[in-house]
């Protein structure tokens, strides 16, 4: 992923909103989101270069999604980031414990930024940073930089999520995500790329003919624990297809809820 927005609210009646795009050459092969066959409890969209994903849940409410971090020049790690959301998806351990672990071996990989949760917490890590920590409440942006860095494509979709929380509706989540508008050149982040990147990558959603973004992913986990997610997959022409997933809940008795 290379954009992601969300709103972490526990409590209420829909606890996790997301809207994430993943940017992506387009001649890197991947799955669509789906249930994994050798993993059926993970629905994942599945890169197939590297095995591993960029966001996904699983039936019982576990929730990852990674952003990379930008920077130009950089060793690049010797495994990849995909697996990270992956072995949560497929694992047991709780946010707190697996990003612990984690901490102890970020060398092997290049930058990243994750995030981790289950339906009662959501954590997040920057590699840079090393240190896990816990969500409070609120209205979140990611891109590839650290949690809520003040880029303009991140500073406009949070701020139109933050807009349409109270009825998040799919299309209109779609539509935030498909700004293609990019920033002005004095609002331009300085990140060891040419100008001319800087402005391609600056827009929420990017198009070019080898590298822009692959999918538009959304999830919505009410207090249940059921969930629908949303896929809209693009190739350098348009809309090559989507994908809608509900997911029944889990959880013995319903949350208690608010608004």
């Amino acid at each position: 992923m290379c954009l992601i927005v969300f709103a972490w609210r526990p409590g209420h009646a829909q606890p996790l909103i997301v809207a994430a795009n993943r940017d992506e050459f387009h001649a890197r092969p991947s799955l669509p989101l789906g249930h994994w066959d050798d993993a059926p409890q993970v629905v994942a969209g599945r890169d197939l270069q590297a095995g591993g994903t960029w966001m996904g849940v699983t039936t019982d409410g576990r929730f990852a999604a990674l952003t990379n971090i930008r920077a130009p020049g950089a060793p690049l790690g010797e495994r990849s980031r995909g697996e990270l959301p992956e072995r949560f998806l497929r694992g047991a351990q709780s946010p707190a414990h697996y990003l612990q672990e984690l901490t102890g071996n970020l060398g092997q990989y290049s930058g990243f930024n994750l995030l981790v949760g289950n339906l009662t917490e959501l954590w997040y890590l920057n590699s840079k940073e090393a240190t896990p920590r816990a969500l409070s409440p609120g209205v979140y942006g990611l891109s590839n930089a650290a949690l809520d860095t003040p880029w303009p494509k991140l500073l406009s979709t949070r701020s139109a999520l933050e807009a349409c929380l109270g009825a998040p509706e799919r299309d209109r989540l779609l539509e935030i995500m498909s700004d293609s508008r990019p920033a002005a050149d004095a609002e331009l982040p300085t990140t060891g790329i040419s100008h001319e990147m800087e402005k391609l990558l600056s827009s929420a959603f990017i198009a070019s003919p080898d590298y822009g973004t692959r999918a538009i992913t959304l999830l919505v986990r009410r207090a249940d624990g059921s969930m629908s997610m949303t896929e809209r997959r693009f190739d350098a022409k348009g809309v090559t297809g989507e994908t809608e997933i509900d997911l029944p809940s889990t959880t013995a008795e319903p949350a208690k809820v608010s608004g």
